[in-house]
């Protein structure tokens, strides 16, 4: 597909994932590539610094990383006696991904709780692949942020209320659909800024020359009706920083 947009002659590729990154990249070093990406861009290989691009790619860094850190936190403190986490995430083959999850793997340990992964590349597996988790003794759901759960909010929501599990989440959306808590960026702030910048390439301006913005407004959501339906309290220090209570 990147390679027929070129050959297509088109003014510039948005590529709103690392793989759609990774494929226009190979695909042209001439034709401005504005992406969006939760990996960390520069050890993802598509800039040489998030200052001073180069090349013909620039775009947004939504910093999953921290917030997936700083999820698995937030989830400890709403389940402090859970010992073993179940993390949902789509295997996209970026660079920067599976040394990431190693070292989030290591920061659970360091608070005592064992993160085991579990790849979801479809929908239809979803079911299946929460049930072997709940059979493995998971005991808490963290939901990374991929099309396959945002487009399946409600299913995934479903699922840990049917089993009874505290989930956090990467985004409100899914709060507002009865999930227990979210801690991320607002998806629709993350496109404007790259329209944004698509804007003022098609303007005239170097991909090479504008840098990597990275998202700063971050929300945690919380949802009160869901903690008591699953019999938690939520400590005062959680919503203390709560940004939004879902009552």
């Amino acid at each position: 597909m990147a390679n027929d947009l070129v050959q297509r002659g088109v003014a510039a590729i948005v590529t709103p994932s690392g793989p759609a990154t990774s494929a226009a990249k190979a695909a042209t070093t001439s034709v401005p590539i504005v992406f969006m990406t939760g990996f960390d861009p520069v050890a993802s290989g598509f800039v040489a610094s998030l200052n001073d691009p180069g090349g013909n790619v620039t775009g947004v860094f939504i910093l999953n990383p921290d917030l997936l850190f700083k999820r698995t936190e937030v989830l400890h403190e709403l389940a402090p006696a859970v010992k073993s986490f179940a993390l949902f995430y789509t295997r996209t083959g970026d660079k920067a991904e599976e040394p990431f999850y190693t070292e989030l793997q290591r920061a659970a340990e360091a608070r005592g709780v064992t993160m085991r992964l579990y790849s979801v590349s479809q929908t239809a597996e979803s079911e299946e692949t929460f049930a072997r988790a709940v059979d493995e003794g998971a005991g808490a759901i963290l939901v990374n942020n991929h099309p396959v759960f945002l487009n399946n909010r409600e299913l995934m929501t479903a699922l840990a209320a049917r089993h009874r599990l505290p989930a956090m989440y990467p985004l409100r959306q899914f709060v507002a659909d009865g999930g227990l808590a979210s801690y991320g960026a607002n998806p629709a702030d993350a496109f404007r800024l790259v329209g944004d910048y698509v804007a003022r390439i098609l303007r005239g301006e170097k991909p090479a020359k504008l840098p990597v913005q990275q998202m700063t407004r971050i929300e945690l959501v919380v949802n009160t009706r869901t903690a008591k339906a699953l019999g938690i309290t939520i400590p005062l220090t959680v919503l203390a920083l709560a940004d939004e209570i879902v009552e």
